[in-house]
């Protein structure tokens, strides 16, 4: 799908730069958990500073360290919300258990010439992904009423998550072709203090033959004699299973942490020369610091 965008490099890096501010937006929010008695500002900006060690492309054998410093916007309107653990989402298809939104995810590019099994192949652009998800809330846990009081409030959910997904170079746009990623959440505030939070996630991902064959496939012009030719097929590309806690510095500095390991075996491309590792990891940590935020409070939603 080159030529979305041909020569528009300015319009591909505002694209570039919303997404990571609404990256950083989502992250902000997902790491603070929200209580229906809390009362929150209707508004608040910020900046997300964070830095990354994560695989250069799924199943890699090699990872790569980056660092995001981007701002954050979160709105909490009666009608739209903004930010708040999703990008957007429209109040009338926001039920007690139900939830109706954006799904947004992220990865960075890699420079082939850094990697030993794609050297001399094209460059692995920045990927952004985005598209509906329909979360449902299985079962809430309220810890006050026994033993475990001091561990606070947790709730598990069911994000159903289906995505595009695209890669830019910044001169233009490509299309990569579709993800669905169901994912079990489980999130729990004031597990070790009344501001902390808990969260892990478990979640399996499938993609169509256009995203694999931009990870894993090799064309006859990038045959080596240790590099052998492939063709890609779509399906299952792995499951993931994530933690993170986070953890208010100050009254307007949260500090998260997070670390996922990703199990590649039986994935549909495992006999790429590509595909190095059977399973991989990822750390990171950051912080959420409020600059701006409204007089006016409402109750967590």
């Amino acid at each position: 799908m080159r030529g979305i965008l041909t020569g528009i490099s300015k319009t591909a890096e505002y694209i570039v730069l919303a997404t990571m501010c609404l990256v950083s937006s989502n992250i902000a929010a997902q790491q603070d958990i929200t209580l229906e008695d809390d009362l929150r500002p209707v508004w608040e900006a910020g900046l997300f500073t964070a830095v990354f060690d994560t695989p250069e492309y799924p199943a890699a054998g090699q990872n790569h360290t980056n660092v995001i410093a981007a701002p954050y916007f979160i709105y909490r309107g009666e009608t739209i919300r903004i930010g708040d653990g999703a990008i957007a989402r429209a109040v009338a298809i926001d039920k007690a258990n139900y939830e109706l939104d954006l799904s947004l995810a992220a990865s960075f590019g890699a420079n082939s010439e850094d990697n030993l099994a794609r050297a001399g192949m094209p460059d692995i652009d920045f990927i952004f992904e985005l598209g509906p998800q329909l979360k449902m809330r299985l079962r809430q846990f309220d810890f006050v009423e026994n033993a475990l009081a001091a561990h606070g409030s947790g709730e598990l959910f069911l994000n159903l998550q289906a995505r595009a997904v695209f890669s830019t170079d910044f001169s233009g746009i490509d299309h990569r072709g579709y993800v669905f990623q169901p994912m079990l959440v489980y999130r729990q505030r004031g597990w070790l203090s009344e501001k902390t939070a808990l969260s892990v996630s478990l979640s399996p991902t499938w993609a169509t033959e256009a995203l694999h064959d931009y990870f894993y496939q090799v064309d006859t012009d990038f045959v080596t004699a240790q590099r052998p030719a492939y063709d890609a097929k779509g399906g299952y590309m792995g499951t993931s299973l994530a933690l993170g806690f986070s953890f208010d510095a100050t009254k307007d500095i949260r500090v998260f942490l997070g670390a996922s390991t990703t199990i590649h075996d039986s994935a549909a491309n495992q006999n790429s020369p590509l595909f190095i590792e059977k399973s991989t990891y990822s750390v990171g940590a950051g912080l959420v610091w409020r600059l701006f935020a409204s007089e006016q409070r409402v109750a967590g939603r």
